[in-house]
């Protein structure tokens, strides 16, 4: 098939760059979103409470407008050029230009519309709820729009979703600042994960007119009327935000789904707390009274930002390599989250080393990665999926059972990354802790150049050693030991790491922590089927209509004789190979070697861990033309260069099989009549405490 090549446009490294206005997001087109049906049943008769208007101090000095910018917003997400596959390919994004550096010697940087110098102090602000949404926010011109305008350190935390621009002002979220004149953001606040929160930062020590100017700005969105009830309202402090609905493949695909249906409504724990009835809930934002916690950072996780922040901005050796780690479910991927937001106020790139194969960011389940993150991540993962710049596929969600080939993906990883680039790194790892778990952390801070390593704990105490320095020179890594590291020979010939490197302790405080969710769409295993599916959104048109379900969509047409099939995490008899893939997800990987076939499928005896450039679904097998049919959003350009199909563990989600419409008679793949009583029909459960021999003295 023949097909044209998108031309690649790469972009600059640049360390600690001003970025301000220069973000921008693809073309989203906006839908009406209603809040939940069930929401308002329940909670109907609820008394929204109301809080006393906060007090604001006014300031002498107020910042510059750029009111002439707020023409040029784009709000959402660029078209994209659908394909027959059902795939879609997106312009890259335009060089950044150079920029100049931050000024040596400065106390206090306002970049990206924030104070650095005072980043790391959160003023304990008020709860926006209740009778105060009914004063401070307008429905606007247009169908389910709205404004906001928020006092300095009001917050709005909310479920749903929506497009956010700041007219006026500036507001923070999840550690990114966004200013007026910057372009707009998607924000995901699902039920999946904790809710989101706006706080409104007020300006900084420029002088203007306030009411005038945002009367001026208004009145491209509200009615006369609805325009002189905010001005009223607008203090120099003041932030003003304008709320457009979101609506997206992704959002309408999960949607799609009747478990999913309610994905973007508060779960039932929330509905009691849930402030209805106001201008926002009509365009899909459901705002929480100020019972509901929403994201709590506890003062050493703002220390330990603020020491990170200071450590890349000063004069350091390369870039900054920051490794976090910590038990399951203690808050690493929000703190790398905000990390990465935080960073992105300043430098317009932060490269991203995944190490978790359970809970991956921009990838489904099952990846090791390397990404350039250049946009705020303004969601859980399953929202914003993307292509890194370099994967491996293991096939698991974890990764005991071959510890050398996890490290030998990591370490290949880190390799591909230009050793020029002096952009942040930030490295995720996984909730394993104890035992090997353990030993590959030592041997990870070993390996890479690590300049500061970030512990996440809970409680009284830690729930491992205390990687630090000096702890690290005599503790034993499963391939690296404390006398003789020969196994960092090789590696760190032209990758020497720092001696020393800065220890820094979190302390995580948020209500649940330590304890796996156990509502809806709260599980891990509920996370990896979201991240499945947030994938396999990328297959849907961006027009706005009817989701199409994968057995419509028209696949490729691949020959058995131009790929081979191999299976990662088990053996599986060449003849039992067809059985094995189909109706399953593979990874389109490229093999070093060439592939040649005798006239038949080519049958890999042992599957090897090689480049990934991303996932397929292969939906059916032609044995009598030699042919796979597959499903793919991956550009055809790319897809030349594979040359391996390559099974895993991870499995498609059973929705995309049990939900399939328009079969009146026994829907294809699916059967009921199995049971679990039999051997070897359940899952198989693995002790990964075991110590090998070799380490125990046993030969």
């Amino acid at each position: 098939m023949k097909v044209n090549k998108n031309i690649q446009v790469k972009g600059k490294p640049q360390k600690w760059k001003d970025v301000r206005s220069k973000r921008c997001r693809s073309s989203v087109k906006s839908s009406d979103l209603n809040s939940s049906a069930v929401v308002v049943k329940m909670v109907k008769e609820h008394q929204a409470s109301t809080k006393k208007k906060p007090s604001v101090k006014r300031l002498k000095n107020k910042p510059k407008t750029v009111h002439e910018k707020k023409k040029n917003f784009p709000f959402g997400f660029k078209k994209h050029e659908f394909q027959t596959n059902g795939c879609s390919t997106s312009a890259l994004d335009d060089e950044i230009e150079d920029l100049p550096d931050f000024t040596e010697g400065s106390e206090s940087i306002h970049i990206n519309g924030m104070e650095t110098s005072e980043e790391s102090e959160e003023v304990p602000g008020s709860r926006l709820e209740g009778e105060a949404l009914h004063h401070c926010a307008q429905r606007g011109i247009q169908q389910n729009r709205a404004v906001l305008v928020m006092q300095k350190n009001q917050t709005l935390c909310f479920r749903g979703k929506c497009i956010v621009t700041c007219l006026y002002g500036r507001v923070e979220v999840m550690g990114f600042t966004i200013d007026e004149g910057q372009k707009s953001y998607p924000l995901f606040s699902p039920a999946s994960h904790c809710p989101l929160t706006l706080r409104a930062l007020g300006h900084t020590d420029y002088v203007r007119d306030d009411r005038t100017e945002a009367s001026n700005i208004l009145e491209d969105y509200l009615s006369a009327a609805s325009r002189k009830k905010l001005v009223k309202k607008v203090t120099p402090t003041s932030s003003i935000i304008l709320l457009d609905p979101l609506d997206t493949p992704l959002t309408r695909f999960l949607s799609s789904f009747t478990h999913l249906s309610e994905l973007f409504s508060p779960p039932v724990s929330e509905l009691m707390s849930t402030v209805l009835d106001t201008p926002l809930n009509g365009l899909g934002v459901i705002p929480l009274a100020s019972n509901i916690e929403g994201l709590k950072i506890s003062r050493s996780c703002r220390d330990a930002l603020s020491t990170v922040i200071n450590a890349c901005k000063g004069d350091i050796d390369g870039c900054a390599v920051i490794l976090v780690y910590g038990v399951k479910n203690v808050g690493k991927s929000t703190f790398i989250r905000i990390l990465i937001n935080t960073l992105l106020n300043h430098t317009s790139n932060v490269d991203y080393l995944e190490g978790d194969l359970g809970q991956t960011e921009f990838t489904p389940p099952g990846c090791l990665c390397l990404s350039t993150v250049k946009e705020p991540l303004l969601g859980p993962p399953f929202t914003h999926q993307v292509t890194p710049d370099h994967m491996i596929y293991y096939g698991q969600s974890s990764c005991e059972t071959d510890l050398d080939g996890y490290l030998e993906s990591l370490k290949s990883l880190w390799r591909r990354r230009p050793q020029s680039r002096e952009i942040p790194v930030i490295i995720n790892t996984m909730g394993w802790v104890k035992g090997f778990g353990f030993q590959l952390l030592v041997d990870l801070i070993r390996f890479l150049p690590v300049t500061h390593v970030v512990q996440l704990s809970h409680g009284v105490s830690t729930q491992c050693s205390s990687l630090t320095p000096d702890f690290l020179r005599t503790a034993q890594g499963y391939q690296t030991h404390p006398t003789t590291q020969t196994a960092l020979d090789e590696f760190t010939e032209s990758h020497c790491p720092p001696k020393t490197y800065t220890h820094l302790h979190v302390q995580s405080e948020f209500e649940g922590v330590a304890r796996q969710g156990t509502a809806t769409h709260q599980r891990s295993n509920e996370h990896r089927e979201l991240l499945l599916l947030g994938y396999l959104s990328q297959l849907q048109s961006d027009d706005s209509g009817p989701v199409r379900p994968l057995h419509t969509l028209t696949p490729y047409q691949v020959p058995n004789t131009a790929v081979a099939l191999g299976v990662i995490h088990c053996e599986v008899a060449p003849s039992h190979m067809f059985y094995a893939v189909n109706a399953s997800l593979v990874g389109l990987c490229c093999l070093a070697e060439k592939v040649t076939s005798k006239g038949g499928p080519v049958i890999l005896s042992q599957a090897t861990l090689c480049p990934c450039v991303g996932f397929g679904v292969l939906r059916g097998i032609d044995t009598a033309r030699g042919l796979y049919f597959l499903l793919t959003p991956v550009d055809p350009s790319v897809l030349r260069k594979v040359n391996c199909l390559l099974l895993g563990a991870i499995s498609l989600p059973s929705c995309i099989l049990t939900e399939q419409p328009g079969f009146e008679s026994e829907m294809p793949y699916v059967t009921a009549d199995y049971s679990f009583d039999l051997t070897g029909a359940g899952k198989i459960r693995v002790f990964k405490g075991l110590m090998r021999p070799s380490l125990m003295g046993v030969k």
